[in-house]
């Protein structure tokens, strides 16, 4: 197993954080330690809780989301209560996938910690991030009713697919796994039927926290304010969201002065293509820059070389009606 290793001091991090040119105190949402670690893994935890409170010190409220599979335990969730402005959210994935080549962090270890951080949540929130669900792995009626049990342990459920990029289909292949899917998308996969299956299943079984599609959008519900996203505007998104964070978005939403936002994309190097009911289109800009955008106006940008089908959710196509992405 890799041993975690650090990089650069919590310190030296957090001056990178506030000085870098797309972050925006107050607005940036922020994600730690979870592209190549877990931040809950013993050598990393102290440096997740040093990051937090030097970012806390700052008097941020910026959403930082921590996201984890790992043990959580009474005292560590003491220590993320201690924080008083940053609005923090422990988002604990769970897959429920049994097969210990895929999934080789057993699931039980995530649904123990999902009660117990929701048990002791005061300042912080807590979303049951149900990920990945990938058809014939962890999709049968078993599957569906426990990881809608764990609902009831969270302020939000967020569900969503599969991003099989090319190291994922890698170690399928080196390990002799059957791949679930023919192709690797950029966006992740999540079929239509999927999703109908999931949701249906949620009315039979009942749920103890709202279900969500898009991260942002369980986030701030369980904080209580509207999306940062701005995903009111993609209105099928919404079609299962409460209706109180429908009114808190719909507040929130506002198509921006087309002025400001072809000025905003070009002083970032790209080109305003339009605006629309549902989203700015731009063209020349890669996410980070976009990202930037969507934060600070509210409002969905999309690239216009890698258009959003209507009531696809943002998701690959593998699995919905005869379109293709650009891969």
């Amino acid at each position: 197993m890799k041993v975690p290793r650090r990089l650069i001091d919590e310190e030296a991090a957090v001056v990178r954080l506030l000085t870098h040119r797309y972050f925006r105190p107050h607005v940036t949402p922020i994600q730690l330690l979870n592209r190549a670690t877990d931040p809950m893994l013993p050598r990393v935890k102290p440096h997740l809780f040093e990051m937090l409170r030097l970012l806390d010190t700052e008097k941020l409220t910026n959403h930082v989301l921590v996201i984890t599979r790992w043990r959580i335990d009474p005292e560590d969730c003491a220590t993320l209560n201690s924080f008083n402005n940053i609005r923090l959210t422990i988002l604990v994935t769970n897959s429920g996938i049994d097969d210990e080549r895929i999934e080789p962090v057993d699931s039980q270890i995530a649904a123990t910690s999902l009660r117990t951080v929701f048990e002791h949540a005061d300042r912080y929130r807590v979303v049951h991030y149900w990920r990945p669900i990938v058809p014939g792995l962890n999709d049968s009626e078993e599957h569906l009713q426990r990881g809608l049990a764990l609902t009831h342990h969270a302020h939000a459920t967020v569900f969503t697919g599969l991003f099989f990029k090319g190291e994922i289909r890698d170690y399928y292949r080196e390990n002799g796994l059957p791949e679930p899917y023919l192709e690797g998308p950029r966006r992740k996969i999540f079929p239509e039927d999927l999703e109908h299956r999931i949701l249906t299943a949620a009315g039979k079984y009942g749920t103890g926290s709202p279900l969500f599609r898009k991260t942002s959008c369980g986030v701030t519900y369980a904080h209580g304010v509207a999306d940062y996203n701005g995903h009111y505007g993609i209105r099928e998104l919404c079609d299962i969201c409460p209706v109180a964070q429908i009114r808190r978005c719909a507040e929130a939403w506002k198509r921006p002065d087309e002025a400001e936002v072809d000025e905003f994309a070009r002083q970032l190097g790209g080109k305003l293509v339009e605006i629309n009911e549902r989203a700015i289109v731009v063209s020349g800009l890669n996410e980070p820059p976009r990202y930037l955008m969507q934060h600070g106006l509210g409002y969905q940008v999309h690239d216009v070389d890698r258009p959003h089908i209507p009531h696809h959710h943002g998701r690959a196509d593998i699995g919905w009606p005869a379109t293709k992405e650009k891969l």
